[in-house]
């Protein structure tokens, strides 16, 4: 069996398009959409994530601002733009770029960003919202994970699926968005005993833990969905992701890489939500 290929980077076109053609009808109505992405500090990763999602915005029809802080930036400053891009009607998602330095405290920083511009789906009311079935805001990568299992007809429904990993930005809310589809979750962590026994029941196996090749191909039931989000950088320069994916795609049925799986979609899933947002802002008349 060789897994068939889960490509994000040919969906993230195909749902792209179909943004592009939402965003021009809104600019047509004088709503064009707008994000505001804030970057605190000089990491070298985080300054391409933001690059791209500038670049994705342009190139779908909503407008960006970028606001760049120094390393040494006061957290003072940071919440009085945000209090700013709160205030601004033509702004309809504000994303903070993570990490932040470590003068800046995230947790107030995310939550002085107002609940109908939090596109990354991150403040405490959204993340509540989410849990009990009715979220505005699903976080961007959970979100593009669901739409791969959408578009490759992938049933949920009473499957056994596994999470690896318990983030509040991914493991969370991916276990909680498995659930409303059906699936019986079991939610993997650093202290879990037997990993490999667990993996190996998993119909659908998430592995989010950001640990080069942690998942290896015998802890993988034949016939599995195995959903990469991980993304590692080798000490030869090379990307991988957290599973192992030679020997994987040998015995999985579906399978993401890396690079070209999950990480194309979860900036595709960030425009879902600016348009959402700006689509919603509309029609009440803001």
């Amino acid at each position: 069996m060789t897994a068939k290929i889960l490509d994000g980077k040919a969906l993230a076109q195909k749902l792209r398009a179909d943004f592009k053609r939402r965003a021009e009808r809104l600019t047509a109505q004088g709503a064009r959409p707008g994000l505001a992405v804030i970057l605190a500090g000089g990491d070298p990763a985080s300054r391409i994530y933001v690059r791209n999602k500038v670049d994705a915005c342009e190139q779908t029809g909503i407008r960006s601002e970028k606001h760049v802080y120094p390393a040494g930036a006061e957290q003072s400053a940071l919440l009085d733009r945000i209090a700013e891009l709160n205030a601004d009607p033509a702004i309809h998602g504000i994303l903070v770029q993570l990490p932040l330095p470590g003068n800046c405290d995230a947790g107030t920083i995310l939550g002085a960003i107002a609940p109908e511009k939090d596109v990354d789906g991150f403040r405490a009311e959204n993340v509540g919202a989410l849990m009990l079935g009715s979220p505005r805001f699903i976080p961007c990568t959970p979100r593009g994970v669901m739409k791969f299992f959408e578009e490759a007809d992938i049933a949920l429904e009473g499957k056994e699926a596994v999470v690896v990993g318990r983030s509040n930005i991914v493991g969370k809310p991916m276990a909680m968005l498995l659930m409303r589809a059906g699936a019986t979750v079991t939610v993997c962590h650093s202290r879990t005993r037997d990993l490999r026994a667990h993996c190996r029941r998993a119909e659908i196996l998430v592995a989010a833990v950001g640990k080069p090749k942690m998942i290896t191909g015998d802890m993988i039931r034949p016939g599995a969905v195995v959903i990469d989000v991980g993304i590692n950088r080798l000490a030869d320069g090379k990307l991988c992701g957290d599973v192992d994916f030679a020997p994987a795609r040998e015995i999985a049925a579906f399978i993401t890489p890396v690079p070209g799986g999950v990480g194309p979609m979860t900036i595709t899933m960030l425009l879902a939500n600016t348009l959402e947002s700006a689509e919603r802002a509309a029609g009440s008349g803001r």
